[in-house]
């Protein structure tokens, strides 16, 4: 517009006026002479111009008008050809033109004009610029006027001069220029009046040119006319053109598809073109180079020779399709993939050189534009059976750098003949030499360079990172293919590399953030809407272009980048490569792709790692990788990618790390694995890898997810490598140089450590950062690489990795503000690291999780942890699981650990309790005794500081702790001391009682109330008891364990505490609960003491630890057990009797009583002495009682119960206060529950006689059972109840019969007998008798003796005093004391035992092991005094009914005849006289009590067994002993005489009320003793005295008395003499005859002498006889006497033979007196009757 302005001011047109003159005249003077008509023309136009002038106003406007005519003189100036007049013109014309009056019609003259000039070869410079100013300054010219014009400049453009040329191709371009801007200017000035047709999509059918504006038509056939031309056919609108080259026809065609690319995108017509004309052409022309190989060409057999690619087309062809791509790609998809597919293709390793150099070039231009890259990737990969275009032109690159260093190219070629050898001799001088050596050889790598197995390719700068600026496109001067410097290819395609990761990388992340930032402020607009965390959500589509992109490149960028970074030898450039492959693996975790993502890692961690370094994750990883991708890929870009994978794979073909030779060696170190692989090395590079490595997972935490794994397990062997160890915290330090010998830093490497160490520890601090998924993928990729360090420290003892233990507690510190969520997996995974077997894992392990826990009590949580207790049992609960872990240093840390809790938090565990208490109390017997010591300090710390402070739920802890450290036997002493804990214990719940009571009460009834809402029953031990009462059963409960622990001290303590405590505190129970205490607690425990001792081993105890002697009465388990169970028994009935009032109201007291003497009677039958002793202590105890009085009556009830041996311990613990306090209390409680029982009302005692009755049973029990004999054989050990233990047994009788006494039955008289008798007849152990049996001589009962008639003696006196129906019982005592008299002749038998008499016995004084021989009690004392008893008894009760019908007498008579007829042989001399005596005693009381009832017939039979009685002591058949004196004897016929003397006074007198029989053998009696009572062993010398004179005397004198007493008062009387008479006559007619044939028999033999003497004696009495006959009164004697007598007379007569002198003269006297039996008796009485 500015020229318009200046062109049409006044100024301007009043000069342009001006100057037109003034051409005009110039023209007209040069023309005066040689051109007159030309000089006409231009004077006849200066007056047209004056006449325009004049008329006009607007004088432009006019001069247009004309301008055909105001121009002819200058047209015809030029048709001179005269040079100097057509400058001249051309000048005006220009200065026309430039003011814009040239009309179409004088423009296309002037065109003619200008056409005919060139044609003539003249001014061509001049013409150029006319036609140029021409076309520019107005749009007049169109169609052919335009074309002609064009034609023209292409023409100029062939001509021979150089500048011409160079002018007229510069003027072509800028006119074809001006032909497309005036297009643009047309279609603006269009725009918003007429429709545009629809931009143009796909293939629509062509339109007419008609159709177009004028501007865009010329456009249309001027571009339409260049593709004719570039394709060599001739053009359809440039008419005229002579010749034209395809480079500058390429050179155009680009320039307007640059320049212009709307006009193609706007219009259908022109988009044909493109589509229709270009694109086919472009392929077309290609064709040389796409099917050229190199070296083919030579080849002769080829059939055709191939045209050879020409550098300056094929780069003008790159430049277009350069273009085409970048503008048209939407308009062109299906060419573009041509295209792009052949711009791939040229990058093959065939194609020469220079093709691949300016291909890349090519490609490098497309990689820095990412928004083309992504069309790209939506036009082709994500289309369905299209080519995969963007991926192919990633891995073309990929393969290209791949080939540079494989195909070494001619360039390349002087670098790869240079022996290999030298280059790794310097670089391993280098790496040995350490820093100075490398600073000395860094002059073999000045230059930036890539190296790889020997091919050496130099790094250039060929472009500012991000602008593709090409070297050999920009060549269109060339001809000939320029010659490529080495290196140059390889450096392009890195760059474009890196662009190309650059520009993704940028893109796809400005995206997503500027996503993210939308979704945040949309959730802030509407925070009420789920939140859509996924940014996909909003443009779904986006997201599958940015992964189908990422998906399509990462293969072949992996490939090429981890080859590179191999290869590369400078810094910066692994830097930048190293950037590429974090970027990229950043991208790929923000957008979810986790298999790329983890492939670059996996990149990064290997380059990281020495080379062919094992490292099973990452190998393991690719594997997995090139079997995921690769299924989609056609086989073509399928081998690429297997090389892609092979490049990362272990088992190289490609690559592999493998160049150490240029690298400077930084470390050595030791490998992290479980086969020694001797060591490994560190390079530079290895350690900014590493760094690389950190910064990753740093800065791109979040996104890692799973490949954490991958990160961590490569930095976890670096570490090792470089010898990083754990400290405190977790944070790694350098370790000491002890730490392996192999570990070689240097210098720069140590001054690096500090400073990766201070990176590693920031790395898990920034942890904290992390949103939760992502730290829980840290942990868990920890966890997962402490499992593989767990798993190689297993079966060696080397030093394991603690890496990821150490960073596990290093995050979790640095995150306990919201330790929660990763709390569970953390501690998880730690406590399976503490049961690791190696020690040194197992101890980190602990470190870490006990620091956790130690930092999570100790963090000030929101909100704190007081009001948050969910949490804080979430965090004390791996402390309680550490419980499980078996290794003592683990528990050791463990509770250290607890300890340290307590100390600092101990006030404000609360609810933490049980868990602390359970770590305390989880201990085991096989732990060893520091860790139980360990943990009882914690607990007394408890005990004497923290039960105020904790709930009182928690105090039933405290006791079961307590109670299992009194458990555990490693350490006696702790067991002791935890009993002394229970005590202390105790006392706080006494001293806290209403306290504790109120808060249980309070946590039961929200116990109860979840309970019910559940529907389930309360869980809680001894349920129904109230709360705080549980609390003491549960404490009695313990210490009833520790009563029946296998070691006698605690068993001992735990007793005398439980029994002190239960006496010290037990009023405060309700009584309901004394139920419990009695069930569950008191039998409970007897009956385990019980089942304990009767299971003892009974082997001997050696002497503990060699120091402690241990006391013969304890030597065995068995005795130690004994001395529990009486301790044990003796408590619980010490409770019986003072708690009796109290557990009588309880609803099953006799059940209870029932158990306890059940507990008495199995421990009374015990087969060991103490105990069964014991027992029966305990059986007096509870017997002992009388009607209990209430307990609160009691002045002083505590001090009373408790026992006093343990009265010193109650006063020590308690702290001196007076005890009787605790009824106070125990009454507030009773009046809390409302159970105070009240008395019973007066005169209604408790009823006890079923106790008493259940007693008696009991008593008989015992009895029976340990007086009954063993059954078996002698050769068995048996079982014999000891002496005091039957004497208590029976000594409790007595007292037992008091209570019973009212009932008392003959029945159990009869038992009762049983057991006296049993008891009785027990022998003793020879070891024992000396101390228990008096010496044989003395004649004392022992006590057991006089228990038994002490028991006996109490039963008579209740009898005596007791109603008449008692007294039936007499004859029972009667016959049970006759047995005891009875052993004083037959000694009891106990079962089949042999028992020897006490005087036979050996003492086993000497023999200390001989077997113990029973000896048999002396039991002659005893039987004496039972015998005394009896009399003094019957002496009483001789009357009495029962007595005499039960023949008491006869039983008496009975069992004397024993002592009596032994006599002499009886055990003692003193028993038969004692017998005898007593018999007598007897008789005086009996007889007449007989006589009187002599009717009833009840004394029948008695009298039989008095003759047997009489007769065997009379004529005893034992005879006396040797030793006997005369004096003894004399003693004895005494007692013989005054037995004759009893029956002379007693019983003949009556013969009138006694049995013939009887009275009959009396006499045979007497009789035989007047005859014949001499022993016949004593000497001639004392003949007199042993004939027992006296006693034959008294004998016969007896019968003869009774035979003929005158005074006859009844037939009865007579019948005696007649008896005794008859008996008389018959002894005298035995011997008589005897004594005859002894004689014949003898012959002159004299006989013995006493036989002699005896016959003296019968002739003598036979003489007596016949006296007393005559003397009595005929009618007195009977006929028979006179039969018998007569028949004496031959006897007589027979023995006048004899020729002794004696027996001579006494027969004489014997046969005087038959001289009156000669003439027969006067009388006429017969047979004595009248």
């Amino acid at each position: 517009m500015s020229v318009k302005m200046s062109t049409s001011s006044p100024e301007a047109v009043k000069k342009l006026l001006e100057n037109m003159q003034a051409d005009l005249r110039s023209l007209s003077m040069e023309c005066k002479k040689k051109f007159p008509p030309v000089k006409e023309a231009a004077e006849s136009g200066i007056v047209k111009i004056k006449t325009i002038a004049a008329r006009n106003t607007d004088i432009l406007a006019a001069l247009k008008e004309n301008s055909s005519e105001v121009v002819q003189p200058f047209l015809m100036g030029c048709g001179t050809k005269e040079p100097k007049i057509t400058q001249l013109c051309l000048a005006a014309i220009q200065r026309l033109m430039s003011h814009e009056v040239v009309s179409e019609a004088a423009a296309g003259n002037i065109i003619n004009m200008l056409w005919q000039l060139m044609e003539n070869g003249l001014e061509e410079l001049k013409l150029l610029q006319t036609v140029l100013v021409l076309l520019t300054t107005n749009t007049i010219v169109h169609d052919e006027v335009l074309s002609k014009a064009i034609v023209l400049c292409f023409r100029l453009h062939f001509t021979k001069d150089n500048i011409t040329n160079n002018t007229a191709a510069a003027t072509v371009r800028q006119v074809v220029t001006v032909v497309f801007e005036r297009m643009v200017a047309e279609d603006e000035k269009f725009k918003g009046l007429t429709e545009e047709p629809p931009a143009v999509q796909g293939n629509s059918n062509r339109r007419s040119v008609s159709t177009l504006r004028p501007s865009a038509k010329d456009a249309y056939m001027l571009f339409q006319d260049l593709c004719q031309l570039v394709n060599a056919d001739a053009p359809y609108w440039l008419v005229g053109m002579t010749e034209m080259t395809r480079t500058f026809g390429l050179e155009l065609l680009e320039s307007v598809l640059n320049d212009f690319p709307e006009v193609f995108l706007q219009h259908q017509e022109f988009s044909f073109l493109l589509k229709e004309r270009v694109c086919p052409l472009v392929i077309k022309l290609f064709s040389p180079n796409i099917k050229f190989r190199q070296g083919s060409s030579s080849s002769a057999s080829s059939p055709a020779p191939v045209e050879k690619p020409y550098f300056p087309i094929c780069m003008r062809l790159l430049r277009v399709v350069s273009v085409l791509i970048k503008h048209f790609y939407s308009l062109l998809v299906t060419e573009c993939e041509i295209f792009l597919s052949l711009l791939v293709k040229f990058l093959d390793g065939e194609k020469p050189q220079w093709l691949r150099a300016v291909a890349v070039e090519s490609v490098h231009r497309l990689c820095v534009q990412p928004h083309l890259l992504r069309s790209f990737c939506q036009s082709y990969d994500m289309k369905q059976h299209s080519t995969k275009v963007f991926r192919d032109i990633v891995n073309a690159l990929g393969s290209f750098i791949q080939s540079l260093f494989i195909l070494p190219s001619a360039g390349n070629t002087s670098s790869t003949s240079t022996p290999a050898g030298g280059s790794v001799s310097g670089s391993q001088a280098s790496g040995q030499g350490g820093p100075g050596a490398a600073g000395a050889g860094g002059g073999l790598i000045t230059q930036a360079a890539f190296e790889y197995r020997g091919t050496w390719i130099p790094l250039m700068n060929v472009s500012v990172q991000g602008s593709a600026k090409a070297t050999y496109l920009e060549m269109l001067d060339k001809v000939e293919p320029p010659s490529i410097p080495e290196g140059y290819a390889m450096s392009v395609a890195f760059s474009a590399l890196l662009d190309l990761v650059r520009g993704i990388t940028s893109m796809i992340e400005r995206e997503l953030s500027k996503q993210e930032q939308e979704a945040a402020m949309r959730e802030e607009a509407e925070p009420l809407s789920p939140p859509q965390r996924d940014s996909r959500r909003q443009d779904p589509m986006a997201h599958e272009v940015w992964e189908e992109m990422v998906n399509a490149c990462w293969c072949g960028l992996l490939a090429a980048l981890s080859l590179l970074l191999d290869a590369s030898t400078d810094e910066t450039a692994t830097e930048n490569i190293l950037k590429a492959e974090l970027s990229m693996a950043s991208l790929c975790g923000r957008l979810g792709l986790v298999t790329p993502r983890d492939a670059f890692i996996t990149a990064i961690c290997k380059a990281s790692l020495p080379p062919h370094y094992a490292l099973t994750i990452l190998s393991s990883n690719t594997a997995n990788l090139s079997n995921k991708d690769l299924r989609f890929d056609e086989p073509r870009s399928f081998s690429l990618c297997i090389s892609v994978y092979s490049i990362q794979g272990q088992s190289v073909q490609i690559v592999s790390p493998s160049s150490e030779s240029h690298q400077q060696v930084v470390a050595v170190g030791q490998p992290l694995t479980t086969q020694p692989q001797g060591t490994v090395v560190l390079t530079a590079k290895n350690i900014q890898c590493m760094r690389t490595l950190l910064n990753l997972a740093h800065c791109h935490g979040a996104y890692l997810g799973t490949s954490w794994q991958l990160v961590l397990a490569t930095l976890q062997h670096l570490v090792w490598i470089l010898g990083l160890k754990p400290a405190v915290g977790g944070v790694l330090k350098p370790g000491r140089a002890v730490e392996g010998p192999s570990t070689v830093l240097t210098t720069a490497v140590m001054t690096d450590l500090p400073v990766i160490s201070n990176i590693l520890s920031r790395l898990f601090e920034s942890s904290q950062y992390l949103d939760d998924v992502s730290l829980h993928h840290l942990i868990n990729a920890l966890c997962s690489l402490s499992m593989e360090a767990m798993e190689m420290a297993y079966g060696n003892n080397k030093e394991p990795s603690l890496f990821a233990v150490a960073k596990l507690l290093e995050t979790g510190l640095v995150n306990m503000d919201r330790i929660e969520i990763l709390w569970r997996p953390l501690t998880a995974h730690l406590l399976e690291v503490c049961q690791h077997p190696n020690a040194r894992m197992r101890e980190w392990g602990a470190e870490a999780i006990t620091s956790l826990i130690k930092a999570g009590l100790s963090f000030k949580h929101e909100p704190p942890l007081s009001q948050n207790q969910r949490l804080q049992l979430l965090l004390l609960n791996p402390l309680k699981e550490l419980s499980n872990v078996l290794h003592a240093d683990i528990r050791q840390k463990q509770l250290e650990c607890v300890l340290q809790i307590l100390q600092n938090q101990g006030d404000s565990l609360g609810p933490g309790w049980p868990l602390v208490l359970g770590v305390i109390g989880a201990i085991r017997n096989d732990q060893g005794e520091s860790l139980i010591r360990t943990a009882f300090q914690c607990l007394q710390l408890v005990v004497t500081d923290f039960l105020p402070t904790m709930p009182c739920m928690c105090l039933q802890i405290v006791v079961d702790v307590a109670g299992s450290f009194g458990l555990q036997n490693q350490e006696l002493n702790i067991s002791l001391t935890s009993i002394g804990l229970l005590w202390n214990i105790s006392d706080y719940f006494f001293q806290r009682g209403e306290a504790i009571t109120e808060e249980l009460e309070r946590e039961e009834a929200v116990l109860l109330k979840q309970a019910q809402d559940k529907g389930e029953p309360l869980n809680r031990p001894f349920h129904p008891a109230p709360p705080f009462d549980c609390l003491w059963l549960c404490l009695y409960a313990k210490l009833g364990e520790l009563c029946v622990d296998p070691r006698p001290a605690v068993r001992k303590s735990a007793g005398q505490t439980m029994f002190s405590t239960i006496a010290a505190h037990g009023t405060l129970l309700q009584p309901p609960t004394w139920n419990i205490v009695v069930w569950k607690v008191l039998f409970h425990l007897l009956d385990c003491v019980r089942k304990s001792s009767t299971t003892a081993d009974k082997e001997k105890i050696e002497s503990g630890g060699g120091n402690i002697l241990i006391h013969h009465s304890r030597d065995t388990a068995e005795k130690q057990w004994a001395e529990t169970w009486v301790l044990t028994l003796a408590g619980v009935a010490r409770i019986f009797n003072t708690r009796r009032y109290l557990l009588q109201q309880l609803g099953d007291f006799f059940k209870a009583w029932e158990v306890l003497l059940d507990h008495i009677q199995s421990a009374a039958l015990s087969k060991n002495n103490e105990v069964s002793l014991a027992a029966l202590k305990s059986f007096q105890e509870i017997l002992q009682l009388v009607t209990p009085i209430k307990d609160t009556d009691k002045p002083d009830a505590l001090a009373m119960d408790v026992p006093p041996v343990l009265m010193e311990s109650l006063q020590g613990s308690g702290p001196g206060r007076p005890l009787v306090r605790s009824d106070s209390l125990a009454e507030r409680l009773a009046q809390r529950y409302g159970a105070q029982h009240s008395l019973p009302p007066p005169g209604e005692e408790l009823d006890d006689s079923a106790l008493w009755w259940s007693a008696w049973n009991t008593w008989y029990r015992i009895g029976t059972e340990c007086t009954r004999p063993p059954s078996g054989g002698t050769d068995k050990l048996v079982f014999v109840p000891s002496q005091p233990f039957l004497t208590a047994l029976i000594q409790i009788f007595p007292a037992l019969y008091q209570h019973i006494a009212g009932g008392f039955s003959m029945e159990d008289l009869k038992k009762l007998g049983v057991i006296l008798h049993g008891a009785v007849s027990v022998p003793i152990s020879s070891d024992s008798s000396p101390f228990i049996l008096p010496s044989y001589t003395e004649a004392v009962l022992t006590s057991l003796q006089e228990a038994v008639l002490t028991a006996l003696d109490v039963l008579q006196k209740a009898i005596c005093v007791g109603s008449e129906n008692l007294q039936v019982m007499y004859p029972a005592i009667f016959e049970q004391l006759l047995l005891f008299v009875e052993f004083s002749c037959k000694p009891p038998q106990y079962g089949k035992m042999e028992t020897k008499h006490v005087a036979n016995a050996k003492y086993n004084q000497i023999q200390l092991f001989a077997p113990a021989e029973w000896v048999a009690l002396n039991y002659v004392p005893f039987a004496e005094r039972s015998l005394e008893v009896v009399v003094d008894l019957y002496h009483k009760t001789a009357c009495h009914k029962a007595v005499i019908n039960e023949k008491v007498l006869q039983n008496i008579i009975k069992t004397l005849r024993i002592p009596l007829g032994l006599k002499y042989a009886c055990p003692a001399e003193s028993t038969w006289k004692l017998a005898v005596s007593s018999l007598l005693k007897v008789l005086s009381i009996g007889l007449p009590v007989a006589r009187q009832q002599a009717s009833s017939g009840k004394f029948d039979t008695m009298w039989p067994e008095l003759a047997n009685a009489f007769e065997n002591f009379l004529f005893t058949k034992s005879t006396p002993p040797d030793n006997l004196s005369i004096q003894e004897f004399q003693r004895n016929e005494a007692i013989d005489v005054e037995v004759v003397q009893l029956i002379s006074t007693e019983i003949l007198p009556f013969a009138n009320f006694i049995p013939k029989e009887f009275v009959g053998r009396i006499m045979s009696m007497l009789n035989k003793g007047s005859i014949h009572s001499q022993s016949s062993s004593f000497t001639e010398a004392e003949m007199d005295i042993r004939m027992r004179e006296e006693f034959s005397k008294v004998c016969f004198e007896t019968l003869l008395q009774f035979s003929f007493s005158n005074k006859v008062s009844t037939p009865q009387e007579g019948y005696i003499s007649r008896m005794a008479l008859s008996v008389l006559l018959q002894r005298a007619q035995d011997v008589l005859r005897r004594y005859v044939e002894d004689e014949r028999l003898s012959g002159r033999c004299p006989l013995p002498r006493q036989q002699v003497t005896e016959i003296i004696f019968v002739l003598k009495a036979i003489s007596t006889l016949m006296d007393s006959l005559k003397k009595t009164q005929p009618e007195n004697v009977d006929g028979n006497v006179w039969a018998q007598v007569i028949a004496l007379y031959p006897t007589l007569v027979e023995c006048i033979t004899c020729s002794s002198p004696e027996v001579s003269s006494a027969l004489k006297d014997a046969l005087g007196p038959f001289k009156d039996f000669m003439q027969p008796p006067v009388s006429k009485v017969q047979n004595g009757e009248s």
